[in-house]
């Protein structure tokens, strides 16, 4: 007799996205691996994403917001944990308004709770820490199946009360070791209930191609992310304006959307390279690889709280694009400095100047670090083996002997 399938669900905030591409290839690596995911997120997402699967994604989510009236319904009696959810949510350490709202979640967990009895789920994996990791708390409260969630920023920008979130999870992942840390010694999570999870690129689509083009207009730098004031953007133009006026060849294609996209365009003009920088919009995955296949080099001068394990940063490389990244979050774990791409500190115009110049100076320099990139891109950061490694976490967490340490 055929064992059945271990049935996981995958709860992601507003899904899809533009940003959620590494989602969706966790999702179709495990059911490779015969694992049977069933796909929910807390609501509709507010914009449009551009990946050509997105389409077949958001047909294969159930969204929890608003929860059915069927579930809404039911008697709060029928569910002995119902006392004990109330009670969290009275104990959070936050003002009224938002303990009305996480009213608003628990109205949620119930009805994720008959999804999961419908569909016989064995465990569910959040991907975010802050009010989904609620709705999974409070779900397991109210008799629900067991669960984990991924922390993938900086624990300041998930909200408060993580150690209720965290309550009865198997464990919690973290993009990135700094955030692990924050886990261990700022939540105060056991060591053994935490793991280094980084998502994952497909390395073989994301390959290097067959020759790389010379772009006419000198260095070819590329950045791609979410038009947001803490990627840094300003930075980048200030490190590349100066490395211009020592006489570089240079220009950068940024893509992405977000709520700053005035604001940047602003920046662009301030510092006069209307001529040097194209803004392309999202881009799909095929639009991606378009144009890290036309780049000498990726950019990332991210600043303040937010970033992990920037899978940007891993989709270049895969295509043999060094990176020029700020230190934060997981890069110095990602990237050897010298190496596979160059490191400067958050905020540094100079030192990204400095690594422009040197990149536009040195052919030889920036086909050694493609190598290299790319090797470390194989050797790391491959969709599959990443995707094994979460569910090997979540099946070794379930372990007897692992819960009863």
């Amino acid at each position: 007799m055929t064992a059945a399938p271990f049935r996981l669900g995958m709860l992601i905030p507003e899904f899809p996205t533009q940003t959620h591409a590494f989602f969706w290839r966790e999702i179709t690596a495990l059911r490779a691996m015969g694992v049977e995911v069933h796909v929910f997120s807390t609501r509709r997402p507010v914009e449009d994403c551009p990946h050509e699967w997105a389409e077949r994604a958001a047909s294969e989510t159930t969204y929890l917001f608003p929860p059915r009236l069927s579930s809404a319904l039911v008697s709060p009696r029928d569910f002995p944990g119902m006392a004990q959810a109330l009670t969290y949510v009275s104990r959070l350490s936050v003002n009224v308004k938002q303990k009305a709202r996480a009213l608003g979640m628990l109205a949620c967990a119930v009805d994720f709770l008959h999804h999961a009895r419908e569909r016989k789920l064995d465990h569910v994996h959040g991907h975010s820490a802050a009010d989904a990791a609620h709705v999974l708390a409070l779900c397991r409260i109210l008799g629900g199946p067991r669960y984990s969630f991924h922390l993938h920023g900086d624990l300041p920008v998930y909200g408060t009360d993580h150690a209720a979130k965290a309550w009865d999870a198997t464990f919690v992942a973290a993009a990135a070791r700094p955030m692990q840390r924050e886990l261990i010694e700022s939540v105060g999570l056991a060591p053994e209930r935490t793991y280094t999870l980084w998502m994952g690129v497909d390395t073989d689509r994301f390959r290097p191609p067959a020759k790389r083009a010379e772009s006419p207009r000198g260095l070819h730098l590329a950045s791609i992310g979410r038009l947001n004031l803490c990627k840094g953007h300003v930075h980048t133009f200030a490190g590349l304006r100066k490395a211009l006026d020592r006489g570089l060849r240079a220009h950068l294609t940024l893509g992405g959307r977000g709520p700053h996209e005035e604001e940047i365009r602003q920046s662009i003009a301030r510092f006069g390279l209307q001529a040097h920088v194209d803004m392309v919009g999202p881009l799909g995955e095929a639009a991606v690889i378009e144009l890290l296949h036309g780049a000498d080099a990726f950019v990332l001068s991210s600043t303040g709280l937010g970033e992990a394990s920037p899978v940007a940063v891993m989709e270049a490389m895969s295509c043999g694009v060094p990176a020029v990244c700020s230190i934060i979050g997981g890069t110095p774990d990602m990237i050897s400095d010298g190496t596979d791409g160059l490191l400067v500190g958050q905020g540094d115009e100079e030192g990204l100047a400095k690594a422009f110049l040197r990149l536009g100076q040195d052919a030889a320099l920036r086909e050694r670090m493609s190598r290299a990139a790319r090797e470390r891109a194989v050797r790391s950061f491959d969709y599959r083996e990443t995707s094994r490694s979460l569910l090997d976490a979540i099946q070794q967490s379930r372990a007897p002997q692992r819960r009863a340490a």
